[in-house]
C-alpha cells in the first residue's frame, strides 16, 4: 500500500533492495512474521550499526564489519510468538 519502499544500493548487492524504509508505523496486524537476530549476533550487529555510515562512505574496514553482521541468519517467528520474544 505504499507504506514501504526499497532503497537499492544500500546493501552489499547493488541490484538487491538492501534497505527498506517505512513511511510510518505499520500495524502488527499487517505483519505475517518477524525476524530477530540470535543472541550470538548481538556484538556483530552492534558493531555493524556503528560502522554503517563509514561503510556507506567507502571505508573498506567498516564494510568488513558490516559484512560480518550479515553472515548471521535471522530467526523467523510468527506474530503470535512476539509476546514470548519480548518477555
Amino acid at each position: 500500500d505504499g507504506a514501504a519502499s526499497a532503497e537499492p544500493g544500500k546493501g552489499p548487492d547493488p541490484d538487491a533492495p538492501g534497505e527498506v524504509r517505512l513511511a510510518g508505523p505499520v500495524r502488527l496486524a499487517k505483519a505475517a512474521a518477524v525476524h530477530v537476530d540470535a543472541e550470538d549476533a548481538e556484538e556483530d550487529v552492534a558493531a555493524a550499526a556503528q560502522a554503517l555510515d563509514a561503510a556507506d562512505k567507502g571505508d573498506d574496514d567498516a564494510r568488513f564489519v558490516v559484512d560480518g553482521a550479515e553472515d548471521h541468519e535471522l530467526l523467523w517467528f510468527a506474530t503470535q510468538e512476539i509476546p514470548q520474544l519480548v518477555s
